[in-house]
């Protein structure tokens, strides 16, 4: 308790030598600016809690279960929203969300994507991120990647089990697909889908590799291997069953599109123009 009473001494230290600095003239504010994206975290001891996560990337830390006690997922939860920050916890259950429900009433439980979310600050959705899934067994890696992405501020439409075992189903969303900023792809047993959808469209594609299938899928490798090696361009590819990272790249390159077409921060204008990328 000693080294952590003492960590935050110096944090609050450093943070009055910052603003004192300002005040003074000796540092502008784009330098404080740059210097406070590396203060500070509280030290939990099992934990070390970054608080100018959200500054630094764009997005809150967020805490994945496994491994975690549930007294540890919500005293580090606690923790987050003490500085009022948005909360997701990813590869969760009921049980963790019984407990948080205790300190956050206005948690929301999304059981397929295993993920608890605490939102404190409304966010306006914008752009226009597709999550397909080969088959119905992906979608809770589908859904992991959609309600991270739409925590994130994005607009999300879904389109699932439209595999390569029915191709015709895909096609007949050509209209949905065309307009898409960024495409999610998920995808076990061989996971071929990421590279007929490559071939199809020019928006950025991210392909997520599952642990459905047999054998000889190996728990997901099957599938990562194929998409390692597809010839279709544009397609990068995350870790087996990673829907968060899938999500969380996809809002990265959406809002990068917004920022370069001159839309971001558009509101309701935006809002309007992206309406039809829904299905």
């Amino acid at each position: 308790m000693k080294s952590s009473k003492k960590q935050n001494n110096s944090y609050e230290s450093k943070l009055k030598k910052l603003l004192r600095s300002v005040q003074e003239g000796d540092v502008d504010w784009h330098q404080a600016f740059e210097q406070l994206k590396a203060l500070p975290f509280a030290d939990l001891q099992f934990a070390k809690v970054d608080h100018h996560r959200s500054l630094r990337k764009g997005f809150p830390e967020a805490i994945y279960c496994p491994g975690k006690t549930v007294e540890q997922v919500v005293k580090i939860t606690a923790e987050l929203l003490r500085e009022e920050q948005d909360v997701i916890i990813t590869r969760t259950n009921g049980d963790v969300f019984r407990e948080v429900e205790k300190i956050a009433s206005n948690a929301r439980f999304y059981q397929d994507a295993k993920i608890i979310l605490i939102e404190n600050k409304m966010k306006t959705k914008v752009g226009c991120v597709l999550v397909l899934s080969a088959g119905t067994a992906d979608l809770p890696v589908a859904e992991e990647a959609v309600i991270t992405c739409e925590a994130m501020g994005n607009k999300v439409t879904r389109l699932y089990d439209v595999g390569v075992a029915g191709i015709h189903r895909l096609f007949a969303h050509q209209d949905v697909l065309s307009k898409a900023r960024v495409i999610v792809v998920v995808a076990g047993m061989e996971g071929a889908l990421p590279s007929i959808v490559g071939g199809l469209v020019s928006a950025p594609i991210i392909a997520v590799p599952t642990s459905v299938g047999y054998g000889a899928s190996f728990q997901g490798i099957a599938p990562l291997l194929t998409m390692l090696n597809t010839c279709s361009p544009g397609i990068a590819v995350v870790n087996i069953d990673n829907g968060f990272g899938a999500g969380y790249m996809a809002s990265l390159i959406n809002k990068m599109n917004l920022v370069q077409s001159g839309e971001e921060g558009a509101g309701m204008r935006n809002e309007e123009k992206d309406e039809n990328c829904l299905l």
